[in-house]
């Protein structure tokens, strides 16, 4: 039986109007870009360039300015902690933070490693493993994305924060045991990164091939 004309006119209708007494609900704000998450990843990105120039200070042995590039790093670190927190908490995600911040947390780590290394007082080997890592988790993230997000583990925090420790260490003009010390963190910063690189691995190819089931299902 075919439809009626008034039927098929009622089927192209635009929606229908809302009942007396509903309200539809308030479009959420937008995040403005100038955040205090944002802010301080911007800053801890111009944090890093400071942070270089007085490692290489003094011919890159001066006490003081040692203690000045310690300091700088330590700062640049902290704010890391904080503006993820912040943008969670208070709902200032934005797609600027979510670029910025794993930049700004690469560039802060790398050129410590590389600037330590230059100085002799890290073996290049031990930096290239690290700065390896971060670029090929950060390549994998590239790859899969079509297909899915790896999320970011525990592991990688913890990784982050003993790297942190370990580098603020060995930046600072100690010596004897607390030397030792700043190279026993290393190490363990460079078991902890291989580990978690692993571990990125496999989640990649979780999310890859999950991803080409749910398309050959599609």
């Amino acid at each position: 039986m075919s439809a009626q004309p008034e039927e098929m006119d009622r089927g192209w209708s635009g929606p229908a109007p809302l009942r007396p007494g509903l309200v539809p609900p308030p479009a959420e704000p937008a995040v403005p870009l100038l955040n205090i998450a944002n802010v301080l990843t911007m800053a801890r990105i111009a944090l890093v360039p400071l942070f270089v120039l007085a490692l290489f200070a003094g011919g890159g042995h001066d006490t003081a300015w040692r203690v000045t590039a310690a300091a700088l790093f330590g700062l640049a670190a902290i704010t890391d902690r904080f503006d993820g927190q912040l943008a969670r908490k208070y709902g200032l995600v934005t797609d600027f933070g979510k670029l910025a911040d794993p930049i700004a947390d690469k560039a802060l780590i790398g050129s410590a490693l590389i600037g330590l290394s230059v100085l002799g007082d890290l073996a290049w080997w031990m930096t290239i493993v690290i700065c390896g890592r971060e670029l090929g988790v950060t390549l994998l993230r590239l790859i899969v994305v079509r297909r899915g997000v790896i999320p970011a583990g525990r592991g990688g925090k913890l990784k982050t924060l003993v790297q942190s420790l370990a580098i603020a260490v060995l930046v600072l003009p100690l010596a004897g045991g607390f030397a030792t010390a700043g190279m026993a963190l290393m190490w363990a910063a460079l078991v902890l990164t291989v580990a978690t690189g692993l571990d990125y691995v496999g989640e990649a190819a979780r999310v890859w091939f999950a991803g080409s089931a749910r398309n050959r299902a599609a």
